[in-house]
C-alpha cells in the first residue's frame, strides 16, 4: 500500500523467491548434519554464500535497492527508436511493467501484452491488470495468454515489439532463433523493436554477429547490438555471467 492507502503496483523481482529459499533451507539442513560431522559445515557455508549473493541480488533490484531492475528494464525503451503512433507489443510482459512505461511515454499508443504466466516467476493476467488500473492506462493495454514462439496476430500487425529476458525461457522452441524471428514477423515493414536477453550465451543463439547477420537475411533493414553489462549502474558483483553479465539489447527497424 502506498501513501493515504493508495495501493501500489506490483512488478515483481527478477530474483524468484526459490532462489533465496532452497540454499537456506539446504544450508540449514546441512548445519544440522554437523553434529555428525564438522565436514557438512563447510557445506552448509557454501550454500550460505549462494544464499547471501541472490539476497543481495533481491535487494539491489527493488526500490529500497537502488531499482536496478527498472534501470536494467529501461534500457529496451531507451533502443527503441519509436514515435509512439499506432500499436505496441510487449513479449512476455510479466507483471506489465514495460506495457504501463510505454503506455505512459506514449498517450496516443496501444500496448498488447502477451505472456505464458504461471510458473516459479508468479506472473499472472490479474496482476497486469490491477497494475495498469493503479497506473491509470487501463484504457490503452490489453493482455492475451499466449507462447512467444507462436504470437496470435497477423503479419506485419505492431507499430512497435519489444522484449525483456523472455527468449531464452521460451520452453517449446529448442532454436531461440526462431523465438526473434517469430517477435520479428508482427512488426511492420519500417516499424522498430528491441530485445534484451541473454544474447551474449554462445548456446542461446550463437555468436552475437552471427545472430546479427542472420536477421538480416530475414529482410531486418537494421539491426544492431548493445553490451548491457558495460553500464556502470549495474554493481560488479551482478556482472557475473550466470546475472546480468551475459546480457544484451538487439534493437533496429524491419
Amino acid at each position: 500500500m502506498g501513501q493515504k492507502g493508495i495501493k501500489e503496483a506490483n512488478y515483481g523481482n527478477w530474483v524468484s523467491k526459490w532462489l533465496l529459499y532452497m540454499p537456506a533451507a539446504t544450508a540449514i539442513f546441512f548445519l544440522g548434519l554437523s553434529v555428525v560431522s564438522y565436514l557438512f559445515i563447510i557445506v552448509a557455508v557454501f550454500f550460505l554464500i549462494i544464499f547471501a549473493y541472490f539476497a543481495y541480488a533481491y535487494f539491489k533490484f527493488l526500490p529500497a535497492g537502488g531499482d536496478l531492475q527498472t534501470k536494467i528494464r529501461d534500457l529496451v525503451l531507451d533502443h527503441l527508436k519509436w514515435s509512439g503512433n499506432g500499436k505496441a507489443l510487449d513479449i512476455g510482459c510479466g507483471n506489465a511493467a514495460i506495457v504501463i512505461k510505454l503506455a505512459k511515454e506514449y498517450p496516443q499508443a496501444l500496448v498488447t501484452g502477451i505472456d505464458y504466466w504461471g510458473g516459479k516467476w508468479g506472473y499472472s493476467k490479474e496482476a497486469c491488470e490491477m497494475n495498469v488500473e493503479i497506473e491509470g492506462v487501463a484504457k490503452q493495454a490489453a493482455f492475451r495468454k499466449a507462447s512467444a514462439s507462436s504470437l496470435p496476430f497477423e503479419d506485419n500487425y505492431f507499430d512497435a515489439v519489444v522484449s525483456n529476458f523472455v527468449f531464452h525461457e521460451v520452453k517449446d522452441s529448442k532454436d531461440k532463433r526462431e523465438v526473434i524471428r517469430e517477435a520479428l514477423r508482427v512488426v511492420k515493414k519500417e516499424g522498430v523493436f528491441a530485445f534484451q536477453d541473454l544474447f551474449l550465451v554462445k548456446n542461446i543463439c550463437g555468436e552475437v554477429d552471427d545472430l546479427l547477420a542472420t536477421i538480416r537475411s530475414w529482410g531486418i533493414r537494421d539491426v544492431k547490438f548493445v553490451n548491457t553489462s558495460t553500464n556502470d549502474f549495474i554493481p560488479r558483483l551482478l556482472k557475473l555471467p550466470f546475472m546480468v553479465g551475459s546480457i544484451g539489447i538487439i534493437y533496429g527497424t524491419k
